[in-house]
């Protein structure tokens, strides 16, 4: 009777020390790699999986909604013990956290905030749109003297960050009489987009006294068709705190930039992945602060966002 009572005791000290040594697989499902924020975004991710001994797999949906879907089912299909997700569409998740729910996985958003609500084992991981698009119009309006036309370029429609971002410079130039916004058009997060965009403004003769940009990406490309046009009397701002673009804060080009954490988003979403996987309770939403850039702190940021 002993020897079984010890028996048992072994068999359920080995079941512990194998629940307990399981290598989890975390699928990372990314909007587009093309994008410089996403791209270092993937980067800080795979370093905080590496650090935490968990395997990871990663997709790049290159901006197709169907395709991401697909590829969340994919990585449900092999096994993924959860799933962290940079959505292409913040207003299409529905499918993708049904999958995730039936396959009673973690879904972690991360970076872009879903426009639904979320129950269960669903969180998201990122800062608060609104906010940087306000920040960014502030400290640009302070070197405008509050006076001038703007300009704003916009991401893609489809996420909420371009639309947030977009409507926050809106508000505020609404409530500041001597401003007005006279051109807003989507470059969809993209340098040559934006390029042709700021372009053709010029070309049509559009007076405009500074360019907002949802991104640094586009705000890169304002200022380099401001350049072939010999234009240096217009402001541009943007939004993620990139190499490239304190590159250009430094070179005085670019006004004003506004630092997105991306090691911080990482560390936070591959945070909530596993005390998700562990059976811990977690917050739904979980903010990471933006930071404003320019010439005079621009050294505190030299070392961040690196990929």
């Amino acid at each position: 009777m002993k020897k079984f009572k010890w028996l048992l005791i072994l068999i359920s000290a080995l079941s512990v020390f194998t629940a307990q040594a399981k290598t989890y697989m975390v699928g990372v499902a990314l909007a587009n790699l093309d994008l410089n924020f996403v791209s270092i975004l993937r980067s800080q991710m795979e370093k905080q999986l590496n650090e935490k001994g968990v395997k990871s797999q990663y997709a790049d949906a290159k901006g197709d909604v169907s395709l991401q879907i697909q590829q969340v089912d994919d990585f449900i299909n092999q096994g993924a013990d959860a799933i962290i997700l940079n959505p292409v569409d913040t207003q299409g998740v529905l499918p993708i956290i049904r999958a995730a729910q039936k396959a009673n996985i973690p879904l972690v958003f991360v970076n872009r905030r879903p426009e639904t609500a979320l129950t269960g084992k669903v969180a998201y991981v990122g800062s608060d749109s609104a906010v940087s698009g306000k920040m960014e119009i502030e400290a640009l309006a302070q070197r405008m003297n509050h006076k001038g036309n703007v300009a704003i370029l916009m991401g893609s429609l489809s996420t909420e960050e371009a639309r947030q971002r977009t409507k926050a410079v809106e508000d505020f130039v609404s409530a500041h009489p001597g401003m007005k916004v006279v051109q807003k058009q989507t470059a969809n997060w993209q340098r040559n987009e934006a390029v042709d965009k700021t372009l053709s403004w010029l070309q049509d003769g559009n007076q405009i006294d500074a360019i907002v940009a949802n991104n640094d990406e586009m705000a890169i490309g304002a200022i380099m068709a401001l350049d072939q046009l010999k234009k240096k009397d217009v402001l541009v701002a943007g939004i993620d705190g990139t190499p490239d673009a304190l590159q250009f804060v430094k070179n005085g080009k670019l006004a004003v930039t506004i630092f997105q954490d991306a090691k911080g988003q990482a560390i936070g979403a591959v945070d909530v992945a596993l005390a998700m996987l562990a059976g811990k309770k977690t917050e739904v939403y979980n903010w990471v602060p933006y930071q404003t850039i320019t010439q005079a702190n621009l050294q505190e940021f030299s070392d961040k966002n690196l990929k």
